[in-house]
């Protein structure tokens, strides 16, 4: 029992050390640094606006795990069959259809800023996560951690090189695939 506690805690250190690590600017083992991904620790006090972010981003996030859930899916369509349950009952008047229009109308408004939010936090989070790997890997470029800064037509040669590399790297593999073949 007490053997389970102290893996369990260990695990949950090691878990919480790269969020320190990103947050503080430690330097890991490797040689990377939050420092070198970009992320800086703030020292200034909150301000209007960054209150306003931090609530919008809460708000989004929570309403973009809401809406993805099953249960979202079985309000929307409940309430899609009460409205067209309720259409003999007001003659299919334009009124009506005037009411599921403009819902559908504003929901759709106000979740594309939602998921854009989301769909943004997500996307930084990720690359802030493979540019910490690429620093650490000992033979990885560091120039690939920023590639999301890179123009489009450097973007273009940097997939063609890989592509290139990614090939030589095949036909490598199948010579040598041949080789051991011939041999056995």
């Amino acid at each position: 029992m007490a053997q389970k506690v102290v893996q369990r805690r260990s695990k949950q250190s090691v878990a919480a050390k790269p969020a320190a690590r990103i947050s503080n600017g430690e330097k890991h083992p490797s040689g990377s640094s939050a420092r070198q991904s970009g992320a800086k620790k703030s020292n200034r006090l909150p301000d209007k606006q960054s209150t306003w972010h931090a609530m919008f981003s809460n708000m989004a996030c929570g309403a973009a795990r809401y809406a993805g859930h099953p249960l979202a899916f079985l309000t929307a369509v409940l309430l899609v069959l009460i409205w067209a349950l309720t259409g003999p009952l007001f003659n299919f008047s334009d009124t009506w259809q005037l009411v599921i229009n403009t819902s559908t109308t504003i929901v759709t408004f106000l979740m594309v800023f939602l998921i854009q939010h989301t769909q943004n936090r997500d996307t930084l989070a990720v690359q802030l996560k493979l540019a910490e790997l690429i620093m650490a890997a000992t033979e990885a470029e560091d120039r690939l951690a920023t590639a999301e800064d890179l123009s489009e037509e450097e973007l273009e040669e940097l997939h063609k090189n890989y592509q290139r590399r990614a090939e030589d790297t095949f036909d490598r593999l199948k010579q040598h695939r041949a080789r051991l073949k011939h041999a056995s």
